[in-house]
């Protein structure tokens, strides 16, 4: 193995990107890409790990950057002045993370033909925008993601759909997971959605411990959604 790293500079309508891409060198390319959206604190350095791990797996993993510049928050107030552009303006959202695959896409380790996007938390919304864009990936997945339907024109969604959900997540609450699944079945879309009972959000994120926002870790859904994380890449990227 000679995992190989970079940073890749990107932008979308002037603003400038920096995403990490991770890849095992040794393994003949180019490689099925797993793009990885940050949560609503930025690229911060646990997505970048993310990325070295799946690169170890086989796959060339690019963390993506939605803020520009690698810009990252650690207080409440931070990450959501960072988040709020973006979920108030989904035309923003979408253009930015379609950037992203471009930019992945042009890469000489990856193959185009085979990319998928997953994403967390604010991510998770991000990456099911992109498959309501219509972009050229094989499948997207949410973990503890957000799942409001954007409220703007979308297109064919030819991408599979996994969404990973904490029965329990006060900011995906039920009726948006009934919308979701009547929005995913309306489309025709190839979608499934596995909630786990007495979890709420952030449950992969073993510093999560705020009652007050409904964000707490729980190994057991971390343990069973990285099994189905990896199960649904196999099956898209083969």
């Amino acid at each position: 193995m000679a995992l190989t790293e970079k940073i890749i500079d990107y932008s979308d309508a002037g603003t400038a990107c920096k995403g990490f891409l991770a890849w095992d060198d040794a393994r003949p390319g180019p490689l099925p890409a797993v793009l990885i959206s940050h949560a609503w604190g930025g690229r911060q350095a646990v997505f970048d790990q993310k990325a070295r791990d799946l690169a170890r797996l086989g796959y060339a993993a690019f963390a993506l950057d939605m803020y520009g510049g690698a810009r990252t928050g650690t207080t409440v107030e931070e990450c959501s002045a960072l988040m709020t552009p973006f979920v108030q303006d989904r035309a923003l959202l979408s253009r930015r993370i379609n950037a992203a695959v471009a930019a992945a896409s042009a890469q000489p380790q990856i193959d185009a033909r085979r990319i998928a996007a997953m994403g967390f938390c604010f991510g998770g919304l991000c990456v099911l925008d992109l498959a309501r864009s219509s972009a050229q990936v094989r499948g997207v997945v949410s973990i503890h993601g957000l799942l409001k339907p954007p409220g703007i024109p979308g297109g064919a969604i030819g991408a599979k759909v996994l969404v990973l959900h904490g029965h329990d997540d006060p900011m995906a609450p039920v009726e948006d997971v009934v919308a979701f699944e009547k929005e995913m079945t309306a489309a025709n879309v190839d979608w499934q959605l596995h909630a786990y009972g007495r979890t709420k959000h952030a449950f992969t994120d073993p510093g999560a411990n705020n009652a007050d926002l409904g964000l707490l870790y729980n190994p057991d859904a971390e343990r069973r959604s990285y099994v189905a994380l990896l199960n649904f890449l196999e099956e898209v990227l083969r």
